[in-house]
């Protein structure tokens, strides 16, 4: 049985709780103040899709591809990005919610996080190469093995990143974000 292909597709108020999405391929379509909360959605693709507004919380990703993929005031607690099909992932995240989601190895290079809650995220073994952390909360978000090069974390706040353990050439980060840095040390630093 093939899959159903929808293309630029508008999607509003509609709570897939009750009917779930029809599993296919989704191309240019635009999903605003949707319930997709506990769906799943293993084997869906998105491409080119914007998600606005929408709860997305604890979503079933297995083999799931999103590719170009604009999340706007999302909720996205507990996401498994890892549970991901790699080829090609690529999103960007604004207003989020994406408190304890895992990106365990995924390769997200140049991804935009902005104005969004990162707590308790897992970024181990991630490559973020490039990627912008812009005005996020970054509590308890886990960076162990993970690739930090280029990345822009000036703006980003309450994160922890041990540079022995990460790779952090050319990153960069503000004055006020040097804590961060420096930790696992327990030296105290003051204005």
């Amino acid at each position: 049985m093939q899959d159903t292909y929808i293309q630029d597709q508008t999607f509003n108020k509609i709570d897939f709780t009750n009917a779930p999405l029809t599993k296919g391929e989704y191309d240019g379509c635009v999903f605003v103040n949707c319930n997709l909360a506990d769906s799943n959605l293993a084997e869906f693709k998105f491409i080119d899709c914007t998600f606005s507004n929408c709860n997305l919380s604890l979503l079933k990703l297995h083999k799931t591809l999103f590719r170009d993929i604009t999340f706007i005031g999302c909720k996205m607690l507990g996401l498994a990005f890892d549970m991901c099909d790699a080829f090609g992932l690529s999103f960007s995240f604004n207003n989020c919610q994406l408190n304890h989601a895992s990106f365990y190895k995924t390769r997200i290079k140049k991804t935009i996080f902005k104005d969004s809650h990162l707590q308790e995220v897992d970024f181990t073994e991630c490559d973020l190469a490039g990627a912008v952390f812009d005005d996020c909360d970054l509590t308890r978000a886990v960076f162990e093995n993970t690739i930090l090069e280029k990345a822009d974390l000036r703006t980003a706040c309450n994160y922890s990143i041990d540079p022995e353990k990460n790779r952090v050439k050319k990153a960069k980060f503000s004055l006020a974000g040097l804590a961060g840095l420096l930790d696992k040390y327990d030296i105290i630093i003051e204005k």
